[in-house]
């Protein structure tokens, strides 16, 4: 049996799978080593019916999460699983490139995932290249859905939003200045709690703020990253993935079109395509 693990900053998606049969699906928290040392990622796995049922039955596990970016990070990640999954080969990755793997497979591309963060990388049908991207939800994350809370928060309390959309945000969040700046600067995944607004954003699509915003926040994801990739490697398909990605893919075409990039595909979730990769390899 294999685990086919992907996880973004609030969630991480299994797939437990015996050759070509899915055994198990479900989510967990996310597992992230900037935030989750060993023993809270033990104590996940303590907590999960399936991951407890089948332990002793995993013999490959294939994960790829936000924060695995350096060996150091990995190496926290790959103890934590390999204490839990004691007769399991653990294989740890950075999500882009399991993103990567998932749209791209064995051939060379450009990916970008936009979820609630952002990133952009070369994928040359094997590794993805290092690059100085990635700088996270503070200096980065153009476009994600922490990028559009940040937004959304900074208009409210600027009183520069719209007032319909004002209205929707104060009807909605019913919060003040204090309780926003304390949450931002305060708790501990503030990222987490910028990228929660997405939810806003798309249940207002239509609205012409938030197609001003979204569109904004792709044209900075695709000048800062994919066009300075796209110059170095012409002609070589773009993919997008990312719950951010997907839910607003046609205001990402629109604006992937006026820098003349063509995407080949937008995924919302690497994992199944992950699976299909691993169940046939």
């Amino acid at each position: 049996m294999i685990a086919v693990v992907y996880s973004g900053s609030n969630n991480a998606g299994w797939r437990l799978a015996d050759k070509t049969r899915t055994v198990a699906s479900f989510n967990t928290a996310a597992i992230n080593p900037y935030f989750n040392d060993e023993k809270y990622i033990v104590q996940l796995f303590n907590k999960n019916i399936n991951l407890i049922h089948h332990a002793e039955e995993i013999k490959r596990i294939y994960f790829y999460g936000a924060g695995s970016s350096t060996p150091e990070l990995q190496r926290v990640v790959y103890n934590a699983f390999s204490a839990f999954f004691k007769f399991a080969k653990v294989s740890v990755g950075h999500d882009i490139e399991g993103a990567a793997i998932a749209c791209c497979h064995n051939k060379p591309g450009i990916i970008s995932i936009c979820g609630s963060g952002s990133n952009a990388a070369w994928y040359d049908g094997k590794k993805v290249k290092p690059n100085n991207y990635g700088l996270g939800y503070i200096m980065a994350d153009e476009g994600s859905g922490n990028w559009l809370g940040r937004q959304l928060i900074k208009g409210f309390m600027n009183e520069t939003l719209p007032a319909n959309i004002k209205k929707k945000f104060v009807q909605r969040y019913d919060v003040d200045r204090k309780t926003l700046l304390e949450k931002v600067y305060r708790q501990k995944q503030p990222a987490l709690f910028l990228s929660s607004f997405s939810d806003f954003f798309l249940d207002n699509k239509q609205d012409p703020y938030v197609k001003s915003v979204v569109t904004s926040g792709f044209k900075k994801l695709l000048d800062t990253y994919i066009i300075p990739l796209y110059n170095q490697h012409p002609d070589t398909p773009v993919h997008f993935a990312g719950s951010v990605a997907s839910n607003f893919q046609d205001y990402l075409h629109e604006a992937a079109e006026t820098s003349s990039v063509v995407i080949n595909d937008v995924i919302k979730e690497p994992i199944n395509h992950l699976l299909t990769y691993y169940s046939k390899n």
